[in-house]
């Protein structure tokens, strides 16, 4: 560590050499976490009009705004195996075409089962990429900033959520109705999928410009190659060093164990479990309900035009992921993750009394006097609770956490149970909500409270650590 150490404060900055390439690298791969975003939420301001052009029943409507979630785990298993075979870059390039299918087939469904479908190959692109993004940028992302570069992923999804909405409350508005034809002869709810062509098509040119993750390619025997790109990254009196020990490392996991997962924790690694609880806790809290249905709670508290009011939570999403993006290399993970669980664990919990005082049900369902504001606040200081922590830093210590020799399978997995959990909440919300929105608020409370004593008990902190050092922290705290 002594030479990093002699290193100029500066040397990482973002303004050095080094922080901008690593920046540019680290901003590039995370188009992909735009895509997991903008596919997350797009649908927001077209699923009211797919119910009516095809008849649908609620459950099916459901269906089909979840139905996208199985194809993401799908993609995000796959992902991890296919990128140890042909390499992070290959990956992308392919969820970027998936996406991009995706995009045009939704935006020309004939049919609710073919709009299923093609919202299905959508999911697997946007898996892919989910898993692709954190591994990349970890694995090119120096230690000393690697945290904040790391969360750029979740930036770019709360962008991709934003740019969404935005999207949908504009081609709203200009054709007067989502159900109105706006160009082409293509209702505006076809045009809010057909959006997805640019971001798919921009995804799919940058994973012909990166290089290759150096990791990947020392793991492949192309030392020579991952010292050229490491040249860009790392100072010269740093580079040899560098070099030297993720080649020990690599070395050392070929050496030591195979590929697999499994272990004797239920049959996985117990590294894994951890990943897996933390991606499972990140979705059980209920953000996505703010998201997916978010019209439905800002008509319930009196208020008018859901659509802009769902935009402006969404810049409020935003702008506190910068904040975790400013905090998360100076703070830590931990303390930044612990004090996200009490915000989320209290700002639930208001919204679980504040739904018990509801009067009426269903679509006449509205909250009397202060309730009404109070959901709101609590509603808004929940996705800022969210944003500045468990949003972001997930992604952080899921690139940082596995043994690089299960590192992307690893990610897959976590990330595949994340979109379950994703697709769980989904599926369940409007069910559970229409039998009990305390209940449910209440049980997204509980879920945000047991996330805090997960950290404090499971988690060590892994700020500033290389990547090797942060894995052999966590084999320790299994051992204790």
């Amino acid at each position: 560590m002594n030479s990093s150490d002699a290193l100029p404060a500066d040397t990482f900055s973002i303004r050095s050499p080094y922080g901008k390439r690593a920046i540019g690298l680290a901003v590039a791969a995370a188009v992909g976490g735009f895509l997991f975003g903008f596919d997350s939420s797009v649908v927001n301001g077209a699923v009211e009009s797919i119910q009516s052009d095809f008849a649908l029943n609620d459950f099916v409507t459901g269906l089909v705004v979840a139905v996208a979630l199985l194809g993401c785990a799908a993609g995000a298993m796959l992902a991890g195996s296919l990128a140890d075979r042909w390499g992070r870059l290959k990956v992308m390039w392919l969820g970027a075409i998936l996406f991009f299918v995706n995009s045009v087939g939704a935006a020309l469904a004939f049919s609710v089962w073919d709009l299923a479908l093609w919202r299905v190959v959508g999911g697997l692109g946007i898996g892919i990429a989910s898993v692709i993004a954190p591994a990349y940028i970890a694995e090119v992302a120096p230690r000393q900033i690697r945290g904040g570069l790391a969360s750029l992923q979740q930036l770019a999804i709360t962008l991709g959520i934003f740019t969404a909405l935005l999207s949908d409350y504009w081609l709203e508005d200009i054709a007067g109705g989502a159900d109105n034809v706006l160009w082409l002869g293509l209702e505006a709810w076809r045009w809010m999928f057909l959006v997805g062509v640019f971001p798919a098509a921009v995804y799919g040119v940058l994973s012909f410009t990166l290089p290759e993750s150096p990791r990947y390619l020392i793991a492949k025997g192309r030392s020579d190659e991952a010292r050229k790109i490491y040249s860009r990254l790392v100072p010269e009196v740093d580079l040899d060093k560098t070099m030297n020990e993720l080649i020990a490392a690599i070395e050392t996991d070929q050496k030591n164990a195979n590929v697999s997962l499994r272990g004797k924790a239920f049959g996985l690694q117990p590294i894994v479990w951890i990943g897996i609880i933390l991606s499972v806790f990140q979705q059980f809290v209920g953000i996505n309900v703010i998201f997916y249905y978010s019209t439905s709670l800002w008509n319930s508290v009196g208020l008018t035009n859901a659509p802009l009011i769902s935009v402006v939570t969404s810049v409020t999403n935003v702008l506190v992921t910068l904040v975790a993006i400013f905090l998360v290399d100076r703070v830590g993970r931990k303390p930044i993750l612990l004090t996200g669980s009490v915000i989320m664990a209290i700002s639930l919990g208001a919204m679980a009394l504040s739904f018990a005082f509801a009067e009426g049900s269903g679509d006449d369902l509205s909250l009397p006097g202060v309730w009404a504001p109070i959901a709101i606040v609590a509603a808004n200081l929940f996705v800022v609770g969210f944003g500045a922590s468990w949003g972001p830093l997930v992604w952080v210590l899921l690139g940082e956490i596995f043994p690089n020799r299960i590192r992307a399978k690893a990610l897959g997995v976590a990330a595949g149970a994340q979109w379950l959990a994703n697709f769980t909440i989904t599926m369940t919300f409007p069910a559970m909500s229409t039998w009990s929105l305390p209940f449910t608020y209440g049980m997204y409370a509980m879920f945000a409270a047991l996330s805090f004593f997960f950290v404090l008990l499971r988690i060590p902190e892994t700020k500033g650590m290389e990547l090797e050092q942060s894995e052999t922290l966590f084999a320790r705290k299994r051992k204790d």
